[in-house]
């Protein structure tokens, strides 16, 4: 490319948007000219000067093969990793503790704060909050939350969450689904990060400290790589391998505290509605309104009916009443006793919220207590049970109070 002296050379835009197509970061070159020598009009004079490349600028032909196949520099390598970091430390860490109280029956989980959270707002902050779940379960009926804190990525709560009703078979077998969350006021809240933590992994009665990378949530299946048919088979078979794994894993609806006693002085059972916990929301402000009914069955004479008085609005009820059964030892043993908790509605049918049954024929820790009191007796037993969503079939009829 040749000029006259004085004459300002022109750069096609072609040179000026030029960019490295190599793999890795793109970046802008400011001109393509640049790497190559070219003739022009110098300040010395003469358009025959040669212009070296700027010592700065590698000529392209001399430019390591390693760089042209791709290689990335220990410096390109960290300004790759700056971009497109882990998911891991993308989306931030939790810290918590848990405490499992074997003597009480609860699981104490300590939320202490949270690190570098993946912003969520136009702002570059976010306004979070944790939930807990206990799974499997439902979701509502055992769900804890912190209170939100606002515009901040690194959010400090120590707030402490409290299960009540948390057995060994708990321990044993469910899993702690801790959510972090953003609260977005004109519009639905949006998911930053889980973690699940076994519950196996505590010892009773020692606190256990957690510091761990929030993750993505764990999807069940992959709705688009499926037609609706498979997922329709996929959901029958996971309900069918429930179905086989036994009531224990029907759709839970809370915890109730029982105390039975049998009475030998006064030749009958003493029932003890003590309170539940954790119960399904069935209105409409995410609350319930609770009682408890009570049957010994079979039931011929219709006469074992007792009930609670209401707690309103209210997902942790507390009953403290006692109700007792007139009977011999020897015809109680061929009892069931049902408990079935309800929330009651004005003007309409009473909405059902769990139910659980005691006796011989029941199982895990709902036979055992029921077995203990024949055997252990003018002994109070205070146990912890799981109400589940199946309807005991003589309780199908909605009541009336």
């Amino acid at each position: 490319m040749r000029g006259r002296r004085g004459d300002r050379m022109t750069i096609n835009i072609q040179e000026h948007m030029a960019i490295n197509v190599c793999p890795g970061p793109i970046r802008p070159i400011r001109q393509i000219s640049d790497y190559f020598p070219r003739r022009g009009p110098g300040p010395e004079g003469g358009g025959g000067g040669c212009r070296e490349a700027p010592a700065h600028l590698a000529p392209l032909a001399l430019a390591p093969p390693a760089a042209l196949l791709g290689a990335t520099t220990p410096e390109d390598r960290a300004e790759v990793d700056s971009y497109d970091s882990d998911d891991t430390t993308a989306l931030g860490t939790l810290e918590f503790d848990l405490l499992y109280d074997q003597a009480s029956c609860t699981l104490h989980c300590s939320i202490l704060r949270a690190k570098g959270l993946k912003p969520m707002d136009f702002n570059g902050l976010a306004d979070p909050y944790v939930k807990l779940h206990l799974l499997p379960g439902a979701c509502k009926a055992n769900k804890l939350k912190t209170k939100t804190q606002r515009n901040t990525l690194n959010p400090v709560w120590n707030e402490d969450l409290t299960y009540s009703g948390i057995t060994d078979d708990d321990i044993t077998h469910k899993v702690l689904r801790i959510s972090v969350c953003d609260e977005d006021k004109l519009s639905h809240n949006e998911f930053i990060g889980e973690i699940r933590v076994p519950l196996r992994r505590l010892k009773p009665s020692q606190k256990k400290h957690f510091n761990i990378c929030l993750e993505r949530q764990v999807p069940l299946a992959s709705p688009s790589s499926m037609s609706a048919a498979l997922r329709g088979i996929s959901c029958y078979l996971k309900e069918l391998e429930q179905a086989e794994h036994g009531p224990g894993l029907l759709e839970e609806r809370g915890r109730i505290l029982l105390s039975l006693s049998y009475s030998s002085r006064r030749r009958g059972l003493l029932v003890g509605i003590m309170r539940c916990a954790h119960l399904a929301a069935m209105d409409v402000n995410g609350y319930s309104d609770p009682y408890v009914k009570t049957y010994l069955r079979p039931d011929v004479d219709k006469k074992s009916k007792h009930k609670t008085r209401v707690k309103k609005k209210t997902l942790n009820p507390e009953f403290n009443e006692e109700f007792f059964y007139e009977m011999e030892l020897s015809i109680l043993a061929t009892k069931t006793l049902e408990v079935t908790v309800w929330d009651y509605d004005i003007g309409k049918s009473n909405d059902f919220i769990g139910g659980v049954s005691l006796g011989s024929g029941a199982r895990g820790e709902a036979r055992k207590h029921w077995s203990d009191c024949l055997q252990q007796l003018d002994t109070a037993l205070e146990r912890w049970h799981t109400l589940t969503s199946e309807l005991p079939p003589a309780a199908g009829a909605p009541p009336s109070t």
